[in-house]
């Protein structure tokens, strides 16, 4: 690729990798293997970490205990140990630098050994040891052209070691990386210059190479606070405009309700609003009587009454003149609320329907006709909300229920089916400050952070699989003092749909036929026609079933409040938030709730994951463990939440650079809503390149 006078990433992104001098078809798919399909990809996968070369010690200075990099010629090679399991056994690289002669042991990299031929110099790194004399026991090993190891990407300096895959070795990697930067000229910067000077960052193509190739740990530390930046300032950007662009062009209306529904569904509860309810109320309502259209986030742990607010907030869009829509995850979860929501108004001037996809088409037809005449003032549902054919008479409110089920583009064409309704998303998966803030820092958001009086915390305990015998023998317990249990099936991957029924089945019959033959067990899973859940969801509700052995359908939402005990079965495939909301579905009623997770994880990471859950009960506090376990990676997946993966920031690490990112982001927007200045037409680009289709509105202006 010959050298180029300047270029931007978005140019970068649409040259293909297989354009590189060295990149055959072979390491092309290895790369692609990796993620890596554009110049672009090559040149921003970044090291995961660095080794220092660059302090060159004598091997005569050499002490037992310390960490050493030595520049030495080979002069010959043998093997050390035996093969194991098929594996071939290490070597040996006999070294000397006309100081004196130390071995290099090498182990798991033994194509190296033909390399090493005597005469051969290398950079070697590794810890001094004492075993049958001293030995270098070598973590990095790089041959070299130069007589002091300097000038090229593999030694004499900070050595980038980049995540690879058995395709393609790191050395390559580095190779092909140092000659992509060489060959794509200055890399033009999408961030401002006096953005730049105000925050004392380096420019972005100083940082790319600096973060692969640094002078010095200092020059590393400023080029990865600047790429961190990067990363974190596009996406507020991107939120900042896409709120000032609802700002600008989106109209609402003011939900002026008069409390002739409101009022007496609140004097109707059972129980009072909590203190957290009330004030979450509040803002909603405040944002309602706006003629700004509500965007509005709600967060709250499993059980903190997150579904009261929103028929609330419902009910006045119904008093105001308008219709309201409840879109959730599953038909279990839709017909819950559908039947939680119709029991609560049944005193109420106010019709309730039900939409899902496998519902009669007599029914369907007559909820259909109910809500394109205004008949019907509440409509619940599933995706079948969002399909052709399904009109309002006049949608003023949407509610999204689990909203990380939902894609960008559901949520937007639910929408659409009224004219700029109030939105109010809602969450029972709690996420951390950081993680809102960069998901959702477009939208308000309201915290129900209090549980009612008396509930209850879930005594929580790892049962290892080989006593999953004590488990069930708590769960008998449980069912003579009159109460209920679920039991959950070990998860299987979402493409195995039939092995979940069969796993489902198999774990129903166990239970059946040789753990509580006496007792009524019924079965529910993802794959059963919707006529046979409602009628085990039924029978569970009133009573008829006493054990509810089912996978993740009863996940969010389901509320027996006779059900005090959960098995959950391979306990360490699911993920912490998950687990988390599985163990909530106990704790709806006044009877001490219990969940028992079988596990033998195998991971170290699955057991930190079951040992939090042991540990905390608290959903926000899971949910910074579990980021802090898994890492920011795909947490957002452009499906989902219409933000790019991170390859730099950490949240967590990040907090004080994503506040600054947000202030200036935010503050720039102010001065130039649609990015049309252009001096900011570059960081326009770049929003639009990296979000891609949800940002489709900022470029049609």
């Amino acid at each position: 690729m010959e050298a180029a006078a300047r270029s931007t990433l978005p140019e970068l992104r649409r040259r293909p990798v297989g354009e590189l001098p060295g990149v055959g078809p072979r390491i092309e798919r290895a790369l692609r293997e990796l993620g890596i399909s554009s110049v672009a990809d090559l040149i921003t996968h970044y090291p995961s970490r660095h080794e220092d070369l660059s302090n060159v010690r004598r091997i005569s200075e050499l002490r037992v205990g310390e960490r050493a990099t030595v520049l030495a010629r080979v002069t010959g090679t043998r093997p050390v140990g035996r093969p194991v399991r098929g594996r071939p056994p290490g070597f040996s690289a006999q070294l000397y630098d006309g100081t004196g002669y130390i071995p290099a042991v090498v182990w798991g990299r033994h194509w190296l050994q033909g390399q090493l031929v005597p005469g051969t110099r290398v950079v070697v790194s590794g810890e001094v040891q004492r075993r049958y004399g001293i030995q270098l026991a070598a973590r990095s090993i790089e041959l070299v052209d130069g007589e002091d190891g300097q000038g090229g990407p593999h030694a004499g300096r900070f050595v980038p070691v980049y995540p690879s895959n058995r395709h393609i070795q790191p050395r390559r990697l580095r190779t092909l990386i140092h000659r992509a930067l060489a060959g794509v000229g200055r890399i033009l910067d999408p961030l401002p210059a006096d953005l730049l000077a105000r925050r004392d960052l380096p420019a972005l193509h100083d940082a790319i190479h600096e973060v692969h190739f640094p002078h010095d740990r200092r020059s590393l530390a400023a080029a990865l606070r600047r790429l961190v930046f990067q990363e974190l300032f596009v996406i507020q950007a991107a939120l900042a405009a896409r709120k000032a662009h609802a700002a600008r062009h989106e109209r609402g209306r003011s939900h002026a309700g008069d409390g002739s529904l409101l009022n007496p569904y609140l004097q109707g509860l059972p129980f009072g609003f909590t203190g957290a309810q009330q004030r979450v109320l509040g803002e909603i309502l405040a944002d309602m009587r706006s003629e700004r259209p509500m965007r509005r986030l709600l967060q709250g742990d499993v059980g903190s009454g997150k579904t009261a607010v929103a028929v609330a907030a419902l009910l006045t869009a119904v008093e105001a003149g308008g219709q309201g829509a409840l879109m959730a995850p599953t038909e279990v979860l839709a017909e819950q609320h559908y039947l939680s929501i119709s029991g609560a108004l049944r005193k109420l001037p106010v019709r309730v329907v039900l939409l899902t996809g496998s519902q009669g088409a007599a029914r369907r037809r007559e909820a259909l006709k109910a809500l394109r005449s205004g008949e019907a003032h509440i409509a619940v549902g599933t995706h079948a909300l969002i399909q052709k054919g399904v009109g309002f008479r006049d949608l003023s409110l949407v509610v999204v229920d689990e909203q990380h089920r939902f894609g960008v583009g559901q949520r937007t064409t639910i929408r659409e089916k009224g004219r700029t309704p109030d939105t109010l998303i809602m969450t029972a998966t709690p996420i951390p400050r950081t993680l809102s803030l960069t998901l959702y820092g477009d939208l308000e958001v309201s915290v129900i952070d209090e549980l009612p009086p008396g509930r209850k915390p879930v005594e929580t305990r790892l049962v290892p699989l080989g006593r999953r015998h004590e488990a069930y023998g708590e769960v008998r317990r449980e069912l003579e003092r009159g109460r209920q249990a679920y039991v959950i099936c070990p998860l299987v991957e979402e493409s195995e749909a039939l092995e979940e029924v069969r796993a489902a089945e198999e774990l129903y019959e166990e239970l059946r036929r040789d753990i509580f033959p006496e007792r009524r067990v019924g079965l529910l899973h993802g794959r059963m026609r919707a006529q046979e859940k409602r009628e085990v969801m039924s029978a569970f509700r009133a009573g008829r079933v006493e054990v509810l052995v089912a996978t993740v359908v009863v996940e969010v939402g389901v509320d027996v409040p006779n059900a005090s005990v959960i098995v959950i079965e391979g306990a360490e495939r699911f993920g912490l938030s998950q687990l988390h909301q599985l163990r909530g579905r106990v704790c709806r009623g006044t009877h001490p709730p219990r969940c028992f997770l079988v596990a033998d994880p195998a991971t170290e990471e699955a057991g930190r994951r079951l040992e939090a859950l042991v540990e905390h009960q608290d959903g926000f506090r899971l949910s910074e463990v579990d980021l802090a376990i898994r890492g920011e990676g795909t947490l957002f997946g452009s499906r989902q939440s219409g933000m790019p993966d991170l390859k730099v920031a950490k949240l967590l690490r990040d907090v004080e650079v994503l506040v600054e990112a947000r202030r200036e982001a935010f503050d720039l927007v102010a001065r130039d809503p649609a990015l049309r200045s252009p001096l900011h037409r570059p960081l326009r680009r770049e929003i639009q390149e990296v979000l891609g289709r949800d940002v489709e509105w900022l470029f049609r202006e």
